[in-house]
């Protein structure tokens, strides 16, 4: 069993900026993937960002150029650093690993962007 640990979510204006952490209770060098969704009320979860073998990266359309994802090794942590927050960045933030025998989910931050 792998526990994922999110932190750094909060209040923010619009324009602003933060960065969330997760941090995994194994190591994360054999990980295959690591991923954050969100989810906003009366929505379904999405994919924010997803880096996969290390190295490559994807986003949502809806982030690409605001958003970043970067992992780790030594802290077996994953980060999302978020720029430019838009009100429609409102949501709670899930960690998500994954491993050859399956993957995990962390309890989920909350972000939101409002003035």
């Amino acid at each position: 069993q792998v526990q994922l640990v999110e932190s750094g979510g909060g209040l923010v204006q619009p324009g602003g900026s933060l960065r969330l952490s997760c941090a995994a209770s194994r190591s994360i060098f054999s990980a295959n993937a690591m991923a954050w969704y969100r989810q906003a009320p009366g929505k379904q979860r999405e994919l924010v960002a997803i880096i996969i073998s290390g190295r490559r990266t994807n986003y949502a359309d809806s982030v690409k150029g605001r958003y970043t994802i970067s992992r780790d090794n030594a802290k077996n942590t994953v980060y999302l650093q978020m720029d430019s927050l838009e009100p429609e960045d409102t949501a709670v933030y899930y960690c998500n690993v994954r491993y050859y025998e399956g993957e995990y989910w962390g309890q989920g931050t909350q972000v939101t962007v409002s003035s």
